[in-house]
């Protein structure tokens, strides 16, 4: 396919002031209004692990109070769940991306994409609310009865604010799946879809199925809360382990929503840096499906301290270890592209590094939390904080910036300087392990999670934890800068700079406000570098 004949009529260019971008219905345009607003609600979160990380400097409470401490957890894993590692890739490079990659002008409801935005912005809204007039200290689980009856902060309008928010999900997973199944180009079969779509269509079954169950218990904590219905107060008749079953239901799938995106991203960046197509693609994308029907089936592996039956406990744990399987199929696949590959390390490749070696520290500790035994030891434990966070951020966030890096070119027309994209891949490597690998040891020794003094001999574990928060900050902004900078000073990127394979690749960059000036037909199979001869440039 050549280049269009008139370049400057890209999605960017054909501006008409603010206005022209708040009714837009072009996909690549709502695709920067989420990363403008996504950004902005990880600032926030990041603020509140901050003071958390201040906090925990010395082991007595001398910067906050404990409610105010309380508040601090549970509102930065708030914002950064709901407003950030569930819409950041699939509402940035899904909303951008898909639509290109499958040869389509948008997504099929245009105007359902645009709703979606806005939806989120409403719930966002009401969450910034409750933080504005004092914040909520719940945990970002909502446990009840604290939820429904103890707590006197803000739980009701922090509970809209997600409610609403998960119809943003649950209409972008629909918009995907229609437009996955409808618009593709000629010749695009399902084995011919890049990854990168098969992840977002697993993870848009995903949030459609399991996000109506998390709004509908949003909906019942509010009715309690505010009408005194009993569905979980005991106090009233309810039962609260009832809302740990059904918050956990979507709330561990929620986990493959914001991984899955991360390791699509991770397979196209592995084939065009290593130059070779991906190892088993067919296992790949299989794998993608298979841990959307997995993650349904292991919600109670959070709940074996809960009282649940211990032959329940059994099944629940045998099925937490088979989840492991896909993503380890994922692993090995990645690792058996790259063997014998011609690895270019440009920066998107250092992030994905990055990813593989976090992504697996945070795989294999979840055995541990899925093993019976060790669980009893270590729930409630930093260890739980330490296995989290390199799953959500050591693998979500470094596949989120690696596609951040490699799609840049293709969203701005611009390159950035190399060199500080891989110093920030390093900084954030770095100061992620030295943030979180103390709170492995931290929970072992038994220090409980949501704490906020500690006995003295864990104070060297958390300056060191705190230390490395520091760095991760810094490696998390330095992006922020040149990413800004090289809008205006970037070198001029072409429609190509990795030589990569893919519809997206053969448009311009930025593309046209219509993708494409004619359909393209594939005759193609996906990453198929040596016959392709993709190009650089």
């Amino acid at each position: 396919m050549t280049t269009p004949a008139y370049p400057e009529l890209n999605y960017l260019n054909a501006t008409h002031g603010i206005r022209s971008w708040l009714l837009t219905k072009d996909h690549k345009r709502i695709a920067l209004l989420y990363l403008i607003s996504v950004t902005v609600f990880f600032g926030l979160g990041g603020m509140f692990a901050g003071l958390i990380r201040l906090e925990l400097t010395t082991p007595a409470g001398d910067l906050l109070a404990a409610d105010t401490y309380n508040k601090m957890f549970t509102m930065h894993g708030i914002v950064m769940i709901f407003f950030f590692l569930i819409p950041s890739i699939p509402a940035i490079l899904g909303n951008f991306l898909i639509p290109i990659m499958i040869g389509a002008k948008d997504l099929a409801f245009p105007r359902i994409n645009l709703l979606s935005w806005y939806i989120y912005i409403i719930g966002g809204s009401f969450t910034l609310y409750a933080i504005v007039v004092g914040g909520v200290d719940t945990g970002w689980t909502f446990y009840t009865p604290y939820s429904t009856s103890a707590s006197n902060t803000n739980v009701l309008p922090t509970g809209i604010g997600i409610f609403i928010t998960g119809f943003s999900s649950i209409l972008t997973g629909l918009n995907f799946i229609v437009t996955i199944h409808r618009m593709r180009a000629p010749g695009l079969t399902w084995f011919r879809l890049p990854l990168f779509v098969w992840a977002h269509y697993a993870t848009s079954l995903i949030q459609i199925l399991g996000t109506p169950v998390v709004a509908i218990t949003v909906l019942m904590l509010a009715a309690e809360r505010a009408f005194g219905i009993g569905i979980f107060n005991p106090a009233l008749g309810g039962d609260p382990v009832l809302f740990q079953h059904l918050f956990w239901f979507y709330s561990h799938p929620a986990v493959y929503i914001m991984i899955l995106p991360a390791m699509g991203v991770i397979s196209e960046l592995v084939a065009c840096f290593s130059r070779k197509p991906i190892f088993g693609y067919s296992f790949v994308a299989f794998s993608s499906l298979a841990i959307a029907v997995f993650g349904f089936l292991v919600w109670a592996h959070h709940m074996f301290v809960a009282g649940i039956s211990p032959y329940a406990a059994m099944v629940f744990s045998f099925l937490s270890f088979a989840v492991a399987i896909p993503s380890a199929v994922k692993t090995f696949n990645w690792a058996a592209t790259m063997y014998k590959g011609a690895i270019w390390l440009a920066s998107p490749m250092i992030f994905v590094f990055g990813f593989l070696g976090l992504f697996t520290i945070g795989g294999l500790t979840g055995l541990f939390l899925a093993s019976l035994g060790t669980d009893i030891h270590i729930h409630d434990t930093y260890f739980v904080v330490a296995h989290f966070h390199y799953i959500m951020v050591g693998g979500a966030i470094m596949g989120y910036l690696a596609g951040i890096h490699f799609y840049w070119p293709k969203i701005t027309g611009r390159m950035y300087p190399e060199a500080w994209a891989k110093f920030s891949a390093l900084a954030v490597f770095v100061g992620f392990n030295l943030t979180f690998f103390p709170q492995f040891i931290l929970g072992y020794m038994g220090m409980p999670r949501r704490y906020h003094t500690y006995p003295p001999e864990f104070q060297v574990l958390n300056v060191l934890s705190s230390a490395g928060a520091t760095i991760l900050a810094v490696g998390y902004s330095i992006p922020l800068i040149y990413l800004l900078w090289s809008l205006k000073y970037g070198k001029v990127a072409g429609n190509n700079p990795w030589g990569a394979t893919g519809l997206e690749w053969k448009t311009q960059s930025p593309p046209l406000t219509e993708n494409f000036t004619e359909t393209p037909i594939v005759t193609e199979e996906p990453y198929d570098y040596a016959r392709q001869g993709a190009h650089v440039g």
